[in-house]
């Protein structure tokens, strides 16, 4: 009885833990299909895209979700896409090619960041 009572007890601090990283760090990566890619959890809060995880690879999906009150985009300098979320909602993105990618919010040009996409 004991042993079950610990082992329940560990799952439970175990989903405790990726919770708490998972709010920290700002994303999430759930491992996907056979191909290896993965499903990413970036949330923008703060007037932020919070941390963009480094290890990318084309194939990935990234669900981008804006945290804040007020509108944000996920914009390529490039012209590759153009992502714009109004408060509390998400829209997504697979990677399609290698290379690095400048992204930026139209609307506050201070949030900035870079997708660093590896080949698969």
């Amino acid at each position: 009885m004991a042993t079950r009572h610990v082992s329940f007890s560990l799952v439970r601090i175990a989903l405790v833990l990726a919770g708490l990283a998972t709010g920290l760090l700002g994303y999430s990566a759930i491992a996907a299909a056979q191909n290896g890619a993965r499903q990413i959890v970036i949330k923008m809060a703060n007037m932020s895209y919070g941390r963009i995880p480094t290890d990318l690879k084309v194939g990935d999906t990234i669900t981008w979700v804006n945290g804040d009150s007020v509108p944000h985009s996920v914009t390529a300098r490039d012209k590759s896409f153009d992502l714009r979320l109004q408060p509390k909602q998400s829209a997504k993105l697979t990677l399609s090619k290698a290379g690095t990618i400048q992204i930026i919010c139209i609307y506050h040009p201070t949030m900035r960041g870079a997708l660093k996409v590896a080949a698969r």
